[in-house]
C-alpha cells in the first residue's frame, strides 16, 4: 500500500509540474488518471522494489548533481573530439566490473555509463559490463572506478538507512 501511495504522489507531482494547470477540474482529472495508472500497475503485479525503488529515497539528490556534472564534462570532451579536424577517436570495447549488490544498483550504474557521452553499456552479465568507449579519456575515466564507487555508495547508503 505504501508503494502504491508513493507512486500516486510521484505521478501526481510530475503531472502538476508538467501541466501547470491548478484549477479544480483539471487537477481532478489528473488525480483520476494517476489513480487509474496506480490501480492498473497494482493489478498487474508489477509494482515491486525494482519498479519503484523507494529505498533509494533522497540519496538520489546527492548522486544526480555529480552525474549531471559528468554528463556535461563528457559532452564537452566528445564535442571537442568531433570538432577536431583529425578526429582523434580511439574506440575500444572494455570489460568493467560492477560492485553493486542489487539489480537496481547495476542498472543505475549501466545507465549512468550510457548517459555519459562517449560510453555505451552493451551487455551486463554476472556483475561484468561490456562497454564501448569512444576515446582513451572516456575509457580511462571508466576504468578509474569512480562512477562504480559512487553508485555503490549510493546503493549501500540507502540500504544502511533502511529505505
Amino acid at each position: 500500500m505504501t508503494r502504491a501511495l508513493t507512486l500516486f504522489v510521484a505521478l501526481f507531482a510530475v503531472w502538476l509540474l508538467l501541466s501547470g494547470h491548478f484549477d479544480a477540474t483539471l487537477m481532478t482529472y489528473g488525480a483520476l488518471c494517476c489513480a487509474t495508472v496506480v490501480a492498473l500497475v497494482t493489478h498487474l503485479g508489477i509494482l515491486d522494489i525494482e519498479a519503484l525503488p523507494v529505498r533509494l529515497g533522497f540519496r538520489a539528490l546527492f548522486y544526480a548533481p555529480w552525474l549531471f556534472k559528468e554528463i556535461v564534462l563528457s559532452n564537452l570532451s566528445v564535442a571537442r573530439v568531433i570538432l577536431d579536424p583529425r578526429l582523434p577517436i580511439h574506440p575500444r570495447i572494455l570489460r568493467v566490473d560492477a560492485s553493486q549488490k542489487t539489480n537496481v544498483g547495476q542498472v543505475i550504474y549501466a545507465n549512468s555509463i550510457t548517459l555519459t557521452p562517449g560510453t555505451v553499456t552493451l551487455d551486463i552479465r554476472e556483475g561484468k559490463f561490456l562497454v564501448h568507449a569512444l576515446t582513451t579519456d572516456s575509457a580511462q575515466g571508466l576504468l578509474s572506478g569512480e562512477m562504480d564507487r559512487r553508485v555503490s555508495r549510493f546503493e549501500a547508503g540507502a540500504e544502511a538507512e533502511g529505505l
